[in-house]
């Protein structure tokens, strides 16, 4: 289920499933879809609404569906990310959820760099990091009414790991962090990542109840800070990971393996706002 279907990844998919004589069919289900003959498995990479509730009737159908639309639409929510995370213990950044950019400035001045980011993860959101007062009231007038969670900045080396999981199998790069100063440079290749690294990120698909997602960690003076976990992520320029995608869906189909379901959704926390 996605709008690009040509997408590199999801192509390079298809065509190996399709060399070994399995059907693979496109859908972007809109609000009034209605489930056909089920298939023997789903890979849910669309994230609106109606996919979601799509994805939804068809798991009451007994369909395989990877990720769950629960997973993915949890993942969603930065709110609900970061407190899931931090209860069960992942590192994760404290994170305070607020209503508006407008509701930080009646906390007073900005006295130290701060991290803003919509609440809703989605394409062209809000990630912006705040020196001043000066940027502040420039992000409410340029994202009014705009729900956010409000973090403070990492000391960290000004590249995020940028680490994919299909199954077991884990992808990596080095990407330039969208918050760095300065000329945004190449990504470059990850030979291997430090240690327990790649532990924890299959940490985070148990948690989250994910199969196919991505996590992005900092190095913060050597020790890992996951800054954010993304459902079925783009996995761009990893020549392997077609291969495991296309491997994972043979093995669902069969009922080798089920797909993972987020295990808790618990409500959000409001903590006292960073200063």
């Amino acid at each position: 289920m996605t709008a690009v279907p040509e997408h590199p990844v999801l192509a390079a998919t298809e065509a190996l499933l399709a060399e070994e004589g399995h059907v693979v069919e496109h859908l972007l289900p809109g609000p009034t879809a209605e489930p056909a003959p089920l298939a023997d498995v789903y890979l849910l990479k669309a994230n609106t609404p109606a996919a979601l509730a799509f994805a939804r009737g068809l798991e009451r159908l007994g369909a395989r569906v990877v990720n769950s639309a629960a997973s993915t639409e949890f993942c969603q929510d930065r709110a609900h990310m970061a407190c899931l995370a931090r209860r069960a213990g992942l590192p994760f950044p404290a994170t305070t959820e607020l209503p508006g950019l407008d509701a930080l400035l009646a906390y007073g001045p900005v006295r130290r760099p701060l991290v803003v980011k919509s609440r809703r993860s989605r394409r062209g959101n809000l990630v912006a990091l705040v020196a001043d007062d000066t940027q502040l009231r420039e992000l409410v007038d340029q994202w009014p009414g705009e729900s956010v969670v409000v973090q403070e900045l990492a000391p960290s080396t000004g590249w995020d790991h940028k680490v994919w999981v299909v199954a077991d199998r884990i992808f990596a790069e080095l990407r330039r962090s969208e918050l760095a100063v300065g000329e945004q440079l190449p990504s470059q290749t990850v030979g291997e990542l430090p240690s327990g690294w790649s532990q924890l990120a299959l940490r985070v698909g148990e948690v989250f109840g994910l199969d196919v997602y991505g996590v992005d960690i900092l190095d913060v003076r050597g020790t890992p800070l996951i800054v954010d976990v993304n459902a079925f992520p783009g996995i761009r320029g990893q020549p392997a990971a077609p291969a495991a995608l296309a491997r994972l869906a043979i093995e669902v189909a069969a009922g080798e393996i089920s797909p993972r379901v987020i295990a808790a959704a618990p409500g959000t926390r409001v903590s006292r706002p960073v200063r």
